[in-house]
């Protein structure tokens, strides 16, 4: 029996070691919630297996498929057959060892330029949202003002003035690099109008006054305390921007404005085979049909994990 008046004992507070290893517990559990929540939305299950499918496809293909690229001894226009699965295109080459190179090179270019415009994007969109002022002001009117130029013009401007420099100084030589380089220079303006809003109001939470009273830096506050309570909407907006990266330069070199020879992708062969649609309209359709599937299967995983990471969000239709 506790006698009046003796002090009441007190739970010993955490060490160090067990608040950090209940952090990480934490963590695991959240992370295994997300994907269950990820594994239950079928279409972006669906969205995976046909993504890993068109990347080994594109990257295991050429060592596995009887053909090279580089054959070119076949008869012309061949339609579709057990030999010649999408048939021969107007240089006698087999399509799906061309079909197998140019996936190859759009999914390079659309990591590329994902991974480029998510990097500006969110530094910049950061540093507006916490910052404001007048670093706020020119981030946001040059944001407001580029959107108001569709992507494609914006994006046929520069790699045109690229491709007549490139001409000009290496006898015609292009290389799919720059034409990723530029894309991601103009894919930044969404992600980062999405990271300035929520670091207008993440700036305000109790834990970044409290970083801020203990002196920690300004670019210790973003990087550290606040970019990580963004990386749901990073992620997904990354994984989106592929698809986007993708129909984007498929129209750039559909216009004749991409990716050139002795480069390729799958935009370049529709272009190249647009002038085929009514005789041999395999050659178009199969790579159409290639471009529409990488962009499901990445949409489908974007809406996947939207729902995965915010299960209470719901899609308004446009």
């Amino acid at each position: 029996m506790t006698e009046i008046g003796s002090p009441v004992a007190q739970a010993p507070s955490p060490s160090p070691a067990e608040a950090s290893q209940f952090d990480t517990t934490a963590t695991r559990k959240q992370s295994q919630v997300i994907l269950r929540r990820f594994m239950r939305h079928k279409a972006a299950v669906f969205g995976v297996v046909l993504l890993v499918l068109l990347v080994l496809f594109a990257f295991l293909g050429g060592a596995i498929w009887k053909y090279s690229y580089t054959d070119l001894g076949f008869k012309r226009y061949l339609p579709p057959s057990l030999d010649h699965p999408f048939g021969t295109d107007r240089l006698g080459a087999d399509m799906v060892a061309q079909l197998i190179r140019g996936t190859q090179f759009s999914l390079q270019i659309a990591v590329v330029v994902a991974v480029l415009s998510t990097i500006i994007g969110v530094v910049l969109g950061a540093l507006a949202g916490y910052l404001k002022g007048w670093v706020d002001t020119v981030i946001s009117r040059f944001i407001d003002l580029l959107l108001v130029i569709p992507s494609l013009v914006i994006a046929a401007v520069l790699v045109r003035n690229s491709f007549v420099v490139s001409v000009a100084g290496n006898g015609g030589r292009s290389n799919w690099m720059i034409v990723a380089l530029y894309m991601g220079l103009i894919g930044w303006l969404s992600i980062a109008r999405v990271i300035r809003g929520m670091v207008l109001s993440l700036r305000e939470k109790e834990f970044v006054e409290a970083a801020r009273a203990l002196g920690a830096s300004t670019f210790r506050i973003v990087f550290r305390h606040i970019l990580p309570n963004t990386v749901d909407v990073i992620i997904v907006n990354a994984t989106l921007a592929i698809a986007q990266a993708v129909l984007l330069e498929a129209a750039l070199s559909f216009l004749g404005l991409g990716v050139q020879s002795p480069d390729t992708s799958l935009g370049l062969m529709i272009s190249l085979n647009k002038n085929e649609l009514t005789l041999h309209p395999w050659l178009f359709f199969t790579t159409f049909v290639f471009i529409v599937l990488i962009s499901l299967a990445v949409n489908f995983i974007g809406d996947g994990l939207r729902d995965a990471f915010d299960p209470r969000q719901k899609r308004v239709k446009a």
